[in-house]
């Protein structure tokens, strides 16, 4: 196996117990809060200010990293933050210690992802771009189905909500044990980069067309609890269904991840049209159809989010010098974070006055998208 193989699946098993940790944490999160007293508001306070927070600290990570060179330190801080920052939900005595921890654990995974994703993005180049960032993404959603059923079985075997938190620490140190030697292994992941013929100053105009169709693709995408909201509220499926929805669409997710980078690096930004042209169906599935609707609802669904984890995150490395893959991805997570967010709060608001409106609205921006990518299919993976 290539160094740069390796190195990949270093990354992704690091990712597989890390999403394990923080996946297990963020299901059972909501209901701790209320446990712990906290209103409604503060709740979703806690879930959204600790998302947009961790999305906007990714550029000032991803400039830092490329200024000093410190993919690893930057990493590992924010890997320590994300992770001990959920086992320690079990000792907290009060909501408001809960809601800074859960605020931390997000400003950690946005602190480690832009200089994770440079370094990735270094040994992809010799695999190919998406096929790299497929296979780690295929690794990463194996942990983030393990973690919530590790949860539900501390739960179902008469634990509580601390047990749950407490449990997923076996995790956490094993992804930081696992990180420890792929620095051991590869304290300068810079040197696995592939050399190339591109010249990347020919692309600056390119990132910015490709970071519009990402604002797009994020704004029309519904987070999945408000798909799970509608399903259950408008007695779609049985409540205990709709965790084997999920399941069902992180399985698609995953095998999404691999298909599509893979093809990625052979038939560049078409690959990524496809995806979103197919994915775009999920909103009148999943919103507006029955129960059977709802399941291939979810698998497009899921489909559309393996893309992004995989190709749309590949793509970045072909619009930047690998001495500022760090800044790119850094714009490039923040971008699309603020724009997910923003979206979310707008099909929020659309569903409690029209689920066609809401409808609506992702399907025009995701065709808006779809636009944007099939006059970038002149572009190739770098690798």
């Amino acid at each position: 196996m290539r160094k740069s193989t390796v190195f990949i699946v270093i990354l992704g098993i690091v990712s597989l117990f890390a999403d394990m940790t923080y996946e297990g944490g963020r299901g059972i999160t909501g209901p701790f809060l209320a446990f712990l007293g906290a209103s409604a508001f503060m709740v979703g306070f806690a879930a959204g200010f600790g998302e947009l927070s961790g999305y906007l600290v990714r550029f000032l990570s991803g400039y830092i990293s490329d200024r000093t060179g410190r993919y690893w330190l930057i990493t590992f801080a924010g890997y320590l933050i994300n992770l001990l920052a959920v086992p320690l939900l079990a000792f907290a005595g009060n909501w408001q210690v809960a809601v800074l921890l859960i605020i931390l654990e997000r400003l950690g995974k946005g602190l480690r992802t832009p200089p994770r994703d440079a370094m990735l993005s270094y040994a992809s180049s010799d695999m190919g771009h998406g096929a790299g960032f497929g296979l780690h993404e295929a690794l990463d959603q194996i942990g983030a189905v393990a973690g919530p059923l590790i949860v539900f079985i501390v739960l179902a075997s008469g634990g509580g909500y601390r047990e749950g938190f407490l449990v997923l620490l076996a995790p956490a140190i094993i992804a930081i044990a696992v990180l420890v030697t792929g620095y051991l292994l590869f304290p300068r992941p810079s040197e696995l980069e592939a050399s190339g013929e591109i010249d990347y100053r020919d692309f600056r105009g390119a990132y910015w067309l490709y970071l519009a169709s990402v604002c797009f693709v994020a704004l029309g995408y519904a987070d999945f609890p408000l798909i799970g909201y509608h399903l259950g509220v408008r007695s779609v499926l049985d409540p205990s269904n709709i965790p084997l929805i999920y399941a069902l669409a992180m399985l698609t997710d995953a095998l999404s991840a691999l298909v599509s980078g893979r093809y990625f690096d052979r038939y560049g930004f078409r690959v990524m049209a496809l995806a979103v042209l197919v994915s775009m169906f999920y909103a009148p599935l999943s919103f507006l159809g029955g129960s059977w609707a709802a399941v291939m609802g979810a698998v497009l669904w899921g489909v559309g989010m393996g893309a992004q984890e995989s190709v749309m995150r590949a793509a970045v490395s072909v619009f930047s010098s690998p001495e500022r893959r760090g800044s790119a991805y850094g714009t490039f997570n923040t971008i699309f974070g603020v724009a997910w967010f923003s979206g979310s709060l707008i099909m929020g608001y659309l569903y409690g006055l029209s689920v066609p409106g809401l409808v609506a609205f992702s399907i025009i921006t995701q065709s808006a998208a779809l636009v944007i990518l099939l006059g970038l299919e002149g572009f190739r993976s770098a690798g």
